[in-house]
């Protein structure tokens, strides 16, 4: 099966997510999936504010990444430019220090990035300068709210122009800022990895506390870089610190794009991937281990610690017939952005004899207020493709069955919906029109050559 284009419009044809699945089933080979998106935003950060050159390689090469790239080129700092196809070779970013950023004399574009907007707000308060963050229509949408009254609350001026979205003006504390310890009622590891780059480059101490764990990838890069962070049950505490050192970085692979990958094994008749140097955080291996309970057959080899404190494992994923699963409140964290995906295998767990079985996912409202409301858009098009699924306002039920899969899937421009239902459309029998495969760039350029290389007609 070929590689297939991607344009913005309704896509028709065969091939990976836009057409008649594949024919016998057959899905083989090893995919080293690009680097993880959330550790390539913090490399980029970390190696801008420490005092030296860094050296990057294996930097996801995605439109979110390279929004961070831009914002952080507006206030000063010699980020080389940089694309998926350069991930290979490495990327030497000079560190201005903690205290080296400019005044942009632009607007800081952010994108389709919620990540680049929270994360470098945080920055940006610790600053006397102005700063006006905006991004394309989906961020604008986002609430920015829950990073600017912390934000408030340490001294900086912050206005959203539009309620509680983008575009959002900063005037950074300065000198004047302070120290806080702050309730994350959201338990979001982009609030908490904001205030984390407050304090940091603000030289106070920060405390964050939040009911659940969330993605730890700000404070494990902080350690490593010899930051005086500490991590206990329900909080994280920065002290301040003088200087970060550079650093020399192989970016691990995104366990969320490798995810599709191992959902593609698990749901072909005859399905074998293997995943090397993937990030292993137990703050984001959630689907994995969903995926083992479901019934796949999922190994996982140890590699090492990267430079950013992070672990790396190879998965080797192989088919099996899938069944239900219940997934609850405090298992949603780590699989956030594998949710939608886990929804779409769900309409092929079956019982003994083929009979339906019920998968139901709660405690997952976040998924509301991300590029897309994945809850409302998950469900609506597993029902165009003809499977029984219904919402819930934290969540959704789905209920499998061997049917066909046929119908056109509408993304609303999200690319974890489009990747999701890639998947589906690629097995056997399916019948499925994507209609937005580009929307994938914001994360995965290479994502639909990747799928189609792993089947064989």
């Amino acid at each position: 099966m070929a590689p297939v284009s991607a344009p913005r419009d309704m896509v028709r044809g065969t091939g990976p997510g836009t057409g008649p699945g594949t024919g016998r089933g057959t899905v083989r080979g090893v995919v080293r999936v690009p680097g993880d998106k959330s550790v390539s935003h913090r490399a980029l950060i970390f190696a801008a504010l420490a005092d030296g050159i860094s050296e990057i390689r294996g930097l996801l090469g995605s439109a979110d990444v390279r929004s961070t790239a831009g914002v952080l080129r507006a206030l000063g700092v010699d980020v080389p430019a940089f694309t998926a196809a350069s991930a290979a070779r490495p990327l030497r970013v000079s560190g201005v220090g903690l205290r080296g950023l400019r005044a942009p004399v632009t607007d800081l574009d952010c994108g389709n990035s919620g990540t680049t907007a929270r994360l470098l707000a945080g920055l940006c308060a610790a600053y006397s300068f102005p700063a006006r963050l905006t991004g394309d229509a989906s961020l604008s949408r986002r609430p920015m709210r829950r990073v600017a009254d912390p934000l408030r609350a340490m001294g900086a001026t912050v206005r959203c122009e539009a309620g509680d979205g983008l575009p959002m003006t900063i005037r950074g504390a300065g000198s004047a800022i302070r120290g806080i310890e702050w309730e994350n009622e959201t338990s979001s590891a982009q609030v908490k990895s904001a205030i984390l780059l407050a304090g940091l480059a603000g030289g106070v101490p920060v405390t964050v506390r939040a009911a659940r764990a969330s993605r730890d990838h700000t404070e494990r890069f902080l350690a490593a870089l010899g930051a005086p962070v500490r991590a206990e049950a329900g909080a994280v505490t920065l002290a301040p610190v003088e200087r970060l050192r550079p650093f020399t970085l192989d970016v691990p692979g995104d366990p969320s794009s490798a995810a599709f990958f191992a959902a593609l094994a698990a749901l072909a008749p005859d399905g074998e991937v293997e995943l090397p140097h993937v990030l292993a955080s137990p703050t984001r291996d959630g689907f994995f281990r969903a995926l083992a309970r479901a019934g796949a057959r999922v190994e996982r080899r140890d590699e090492g610690t990267t430079a950013a404190g992070e672990h790396t494992v190879t998965y080797t994923v192989r088919s099996a017939p899938l069944r239900a699963v219940t997934v609850t409140p405090d298992e949603v964290p780590p699989m956030l952005d594998e949710l939608p995906l886990l929804a779409c295998m769900a309409a092929r767990a079956t019982g003994p004899g083929g009979a339906p079985t019920v998968t139901s996912i709660s405690g997952a409202a976040e998924l509301r207020v991300k590029e897309s409301d994945r809850i409302a858009v998950t469900v609506a098009n597993l029902r165009a493709i003809g499977v029984d699924a219904e919402e819930r306002p934290d969540g959704l039920v789905v209920r499998g069955s061997g049917r066909p899969l046929r119908g056109q899937v509408r993304s609303a421009g999200d690319h974890r919906i489009a990747m999701a239902f890639g998947v589906l459309a690629a097995l056997p029998g399916s019948e499925i029109v994507i209609d937005d495969m580009a929307c994938v760039d914001v994360s995965y350029p290479g994502f639909w050559a990747d799928l189609a290389r792993l089947t064989v007609p």
